[in-house]
């Protein structure tokens, strides 16, 4: 059995609950594998691996409306290491940029004082990795350094700006949603503002556009079926005021999977809009009966959806595009459409219980977290099952298939995967393939995909709520102690959480109504009690239940008392847990014995009300512990036979001694005396002492004249407190017998509470406008916080947790675990007792991130693949052990490092087989851009990407189709006989080149690339892009191998690319997979071999400095001199000081 060891350091931390609904959209999952949540004014940090909270990062005072993690599309180094950065924005117009490892801020960025209604960090980091673009109310859009808080410039458009979305494929394009229409922008630069004001489009709702507005007989049946015939909906125009404009529209997001698509939201229907044509290839409709949209997530390793609907549902929509055989008209021509392949579990919706936001894994898309109004998140996981080959046919559905490759390297028969590592490994490339029923390849097998819930958090119900520490840890309860924190909901149910850990420890449904108040009668039960809406005579239903934490028994400790009588005020149970207080609000006080549970005494109908009660910590326990003993001692000495048994009777005594010392007073059946004091509305003090079933009335202490009307009492040691309602604190010394009254002009004192801990006189107060912590020996405060002045929250109630930490419940849903100082509640993250391990490299020192970083992925040093580092590097330790301390790396590195250890090592990329995929998927786009053409100008587009793409054929005949009285119908009609007569030999060859040279140097650059296209000279072609600065085009040209029939090679850049594809390749592969090959290098690739070898000495892997300073060739003479030369000297590189004493 493992011994429990106790951890009496409680770190600081907030146990949120339900959020404010301007936390809608302030989700956000990042590259760094955590998920970012605003809640009220608070940020949390969710690892949802291990579904846990791991931080909370409080600083704002308005509601947080966003958070956005940092973009990691940058070298990383000891000058730029890893690093958890995140943006925050909230509702009072105020940015803040963390660090969330430390819970610090590190800038804070204010421009007005609305909310932001949107915000990204730029993902284009070559120039800086800093730059976040913020929407700023009600128009303006203003570029931040996130690292200095400085602002780089500034720009105002004509409309309200509502959010937007970066281009993924361009980085200079930037499209913003207005509240009339779109905003595109194409001169997006980090340097300056944008020069214009944008091209300006104006859509309208699919429902006013003129398809809709046919009669019905003309229309088909179904949803799908009538919305696919929407055709223009982009205009330069602006709708009439009869149309419905964009105001429906709830989401605009560029597509990661296509270039120049995106797509637009609506509540009842997804657009797929392509921008070169500015018209709609492809619509998600949803039936009548169906649940609407709340938002979409394209993702951008398939051509797929994550779509959020009203109940909560998640749903995966994958691509089907179809290519029309030869004898379907345009009328029978199906576009784009997304098939639902896969849901979860609708939630119960209720008034205040509704989805929010869903946000996926960037990294693998394959996991989703459900974001819900009442504070939780559902994390969801999706999973690729085989399924037989008649499933998918009985849905109508085309199959879904299994990849060919896995992480690049194609697929041998009883080759083991990793089916659900990412949503690529999960789903090939066959359902884009543009073919209705497409078959399965060698190794191929047909799968059906399933959401599963692997983690759900849930938070703290509505407030109010009422707080309740278990008893202090002690000596004698050291071996079995648990921080265990009790908080009763307004929704009856009392919630047990373990401060180590700040996870719920347990949920308990105890009571009908609003829990009033909480007393534990010992570390494993307690008392706690709920009082029901008044009826017309101010009459309640009182409920005192006694709870067993651990069985989870709960019964009604006042039997069948209860019904119709005035409300219970307060309970309170005596320091020895024997006694028991109800006090009532119209009614005298009942006395209980909590160990037996009956009624001691119930007070006359004269007895004083009572408005504060406290019982002393005094008591005879030890004065009646010495009488028992003594009488066991005489009885065990009288009943000595021999004076040879003498010893065996002292040993005997001896442990009499022990045992009654060890043994509860209940289990002895001992019963102390104890006292308690309370006030009356006129301000006296009573004085009671109960012994066993005796009750008797000690001393009464007259009013003091300075005092209001007493509210609350506290009693520790020879001091005695009394708060009133005036906001006066009264500290009497019993010893000295000496009183002293201190006005704190803070209004009603709510409650006031001793620390726990032999000799600590800290005293918490409870104010209506917030709390303080008071020192009683010096009678001064020692800190305080105010609502409006500290914190924006109201203060519910308070406790001690240990003896110099707070806990606070306020009415934002949340309580907090404060220093004694109350200041803030965020931590560090890399000193927390977690109760899973979390793997994150972020928490690691720079030098251990990278140490760690090039250790896995490849050790070109060793034979063997080890994920043992302490034979390579001594002090690893020294840097592991905050996350590698338990079996948790080791099983995740076993299960996903292990199957594609190979892959790591020798990755092979088919890139023919890419460039086929993406011909063929442009050669389906075209031919779905014909079928939506509506222009001339659509026409002309369409046959030139058709000459580019080697389709002659069908370019010809859309060039014929141009009308007589069109300007260009002779040059199209001569193009249309050049393309049908031209030869790819002899002199009309040369002409031709001549031609398109000519044509290029004059500036017709498109028109000369159609006519190298023609003569097979695509490589040319791509060299006269690229000279031009077309690189895209270039590239896109360069991925159709009908395009260079002639030569085997694809040409895709020019020698000045390679050039700088070279060093990008040196940055990527060699600084981060070190996988170059070895042969004799070149002085440039030397040169980058040393820089390595030193960055791997620097970092502590001495052997693979070694190993590439000796591939460097005569560049890395000099290195290996000085490896060898410390080696001899018995000198090891180690971390430097500073990181030692951070490790």
């Amino acid at each position: 059995m493992i011994p429990y060891t106790v951890n009496i350091k409680l770190a600081a931390r907030t146990l949120t609950g339900t959020l404010h609904l301007q936390n809608k959209t302030a989700v956000d999952w990042g590259w760094q594998g955590l998920i970012a949540q605003g809640c009220h004014s608070n940020i949390l940090i969710i690892d949802p691996k291990t579904a846990q909270t791991i931080q909370v990062l409080e600083r704002h005072k308005a509601s947080v409306v966003k958070v956005k993690w940092s973009r990691e599309n940058y070298h990383h180094g000891l000058s730029s290491p890893y690093s958890l950065r995140l943006a925050s924005a909230d509702a009072a117009g105020k940015i803040i940029v963390w660090d969330v490892v430390s819970g610090m801020a590190h800038c804070e960025i204010q421009e007005h004082t609305k909310p932001i209604q949107d915000m990204d960090w730029l993902w284009a980091q070559d120039a800086s990795r800093d730059l976040l673009l913020a929407v700023h109310p009600p128009n303006y859009i203003v570029l931040w350094n996130g690292d200095t808080g400085t602002k780089l410039w500034k720009k105002s458009y004509a409309e309200n700006i509502l959010s937007f979305s970066f281009d993924p494929f361009e980085p200079s394009n930037l499209a913003l949603l207005t509240s009339e229409g779109i905003v595109f922008i194409t001169d997006f630069s980090h340097s300056k503002p944008p020069g214009s004001g944008g091209k300006k489009v104006y859509i309208a709702s699919p429902h006013s556009s003129p398809a809709h507005s046919k009669p019905a007989v003309t229309q088909p049946t179904g949803a799908k079926k009538a919305l696919n015939k929407v055709k223009v909906l982009i205009t330069n125009e602006k709708p009439t005021a009869e149309a419905v404009t964009l105001n429906d529209c709830l989401q605009l997001s560029y597509l990661p999977s296509k270039r120049n698509h995106m797509l637009l939201l609506y509540p009842r229907e997804i657009l797929i809009l392509d921008l070169e044509l500015s018209q709609t290839v492809g619509v998600v409709a949803i039936e009548r009966s169906g649940v609407p949209f709340i938002q979409v997530i394209p993702c951008a390793q398939r051509d797929a959806l994550y779509c959020l609907h009203e109940n909560g549902c998640v749903t995966l929509r994958v691509c089907r595009s179809t290519t029309p055989s030869p004898n379907e008209t345009e009328q029978n021509l199906q576009e784009l459409v997304y098939d639902l392949r896969s849901q979860c579990d609708a939630i119960r919706v209720t008034k205040t219980v509704r989805p929010y936001r869903v946000v996926i894994c960037p990294v693998n898309e394959n996991s989703a977290a459900l974001v819900v109004s009442d504070g939780r998140v559902m994390l969801w996981e999706l999973k690729a099952h085989a399924s037989k080959p008649s499933s998918s046919l009985s849905s109508g559905w085309p199959p879904l298939y299994s990849p060919v490759n896995f992480c690049g390297t194609p697929l041998h028969q009883n080759q083991k995967c990793i089916p659900d590592l990412s949503l690529n490994t999960m789903i090939g490339h066959c359902l884009i393939s543009g073919v209705d029923s497409p078959r399965p390849l060698a190794g191929q097998q047909e799968v059906h995909l399933k959401f599963m819930l692997t983690g759900l958090l849930s938070g703290l119900p509505l407030p109010p709520f009422s707080l309740r520490m278990c008893p202090p840890l002690t000596t004698k309860n050291i071996n079995h102690y648990q921080p265990l924190l009790a908080v009763g909901t307004s929704n009856g149910s009392v919630l047990v959480y373990n401060l180590t850990s700040g996870l719920l420890h347990k949920e308990l449904s105890v009571h009908s109504c609003e829990v009033r108040g909480i007393e534990w009668v010992s570390l494993t039960s307690f008392l706690s009690f709920a009082t029901s809406v008044p009826n017309n005579l101010g009459l309640v239903r009182n409920e005192l239940q006694h709870v067993d934490l651990r069985t989870g028994r709960c019964f009604a400790f006042r039997g069948e008392r209860g019904n119709d009588e005035p409300a219970i005020e307060m309970i309170k149970v005596s320091h020895l847990k024997q006694y028991l207080v109800v006090v009532f609000r119209d009614k005298p006080l009942e006395l209980w014995d909590v160990r037996t549970g009956t009624l001691l005494r119930e007070m006359a109908k004269n007895f004083p009300t009572v408005t504060a009660l406290e019982w002393s910590p005094s008591h005879n326990l030890k004065s009646l512990k010495k009488k028992h003993l003594a009488a066991r001692e005489a009885m065990a000495r009288q009943t000595t036979l021999a004076d040879a048994e003498q010893s065996s009777v002292e040993s005997s005594v001896i442990s009499l001694l022990q045992d009654a010392e060890s043994k509860s007073e209940m289990s002895q059946g001992i019963s102390a005396r104890e006292h308690f004091v309370f006030t009356d509305t006129d301000g006296q003090v009573y004085h009671i002492t109960v012994e066993g079933n005796t009750v008797k009335d000690g001393a009464r202490i007259p009013p003091d004249g300075s005092m209001g009307s007493i509210a609350c009492i506290a009693w520790k040691g020879d001091t005695l407190v009394l708060g009133d309602v005036d906001g006066n604190l009264n500290f009497w010394d019993l010893k000295a017998r000496l009183s002293r009254a201190v006005p704190t002009h803070r209004g009603w004192v709510k409650k006031i509470r001793f620390a726990p801990g032999k000799g600590n006189q800290k005293l918490l107060v409870m104010y209506t406008d917030g709390a303080e912590v008071w020192d009683t020996k010096e009678v001064q405060m020692v800190s305080s916080i105010r609502v409006g002045r500290n914190v924006n929250y109201r203060i519910l109630d308070i406790d001690w947790c240990t003896s110099d930490k707070v806990v606070l419940a306020s009415d934002d849903g949340c309580v907090r675990v404060l220093e004694m100082a109350m200041k803030s509640a965020s931590y560090r993250m890399d000193e927390q007792d977690l109760t899973d391990s979390v793997w994150c490299p972020y928490l690691l020192l720079p030098r251990a991130a990278l140490t760690l970083k090039a250790f896995l992925i490849l050790q070109p040093w060793s034979n063997t693949f080890t994920m043992d580092i302490t034979h390579v590097y001594v002090t690893a330790s020294l840097f592991f052990h905050i996350c590698i301390h338990s079996k948790v790396i080791h099983s995740t590195f076993y299960s996903s490092l292990f199957d594609i250890k190979s892959v790591l090592q020798d990755p092979n990329l088919n890139l023919l087989q890419r460039c086929l995929l993406v011909s063929r998927f442009q050669l389906e786009r075209v031919r779905l851009q014909e079928v939506k053409r509506s222009s001339y100008e659509h026409t002309k587009k369409c046959a030139d990407q058709l000459l580019l793409l080697g389709q002659t054929d069908r370019a010809v005949q859309l060039l014929l189709e141009t009308s007589a009285d069109n300007s260009s119908y002779y040059c199209d009609s001569l193009k249309a006989c050049l393309v049908t007569t031209i030869t790819s030999s002899g002199p009309s060859q040369s002409t031709i080149k001549l031609v398109a040279t000519n044509m290029i140097a004059n500036g017709k650059l498109a028109e000369g690339v159609q006519l190298l296209c023609l003569i097979d000279k695509a490589a040319d072609a791509c060299r006269y892009l690229q000279t031009y600065g077309e690189w895209n085009r270039a590239a896109w040209l360069a991925k159709f191998p009908n395009n260079f029939r002639g030569d085997s090679r694809l040409y895709v850049v020019s020698s000045n690319l390679v050039f700088t594809l070279f060093f990008f390749l040196l940055i990527l592969l060699l600084y981060s997979q070190s996988s170059l090959t070895t042969a004799s290098p070149h002085k440039f690739i030397g040169a980058a071999f040393v820089d390595y070898a030193k960055m791997l000495r620097s970092i502590g892997l001495k052997q693979g400095a070694v190993l590439w300073a000796s591939r460097a060739g005569e560049a890395g003479k000099e290195l290996l001199d000085e490896l060898s030369q410390t080696e001899g000297m018995g000198l090891e590189s180690s971390p430097s000081e500073e990181e030692k004493s951070q490790s």
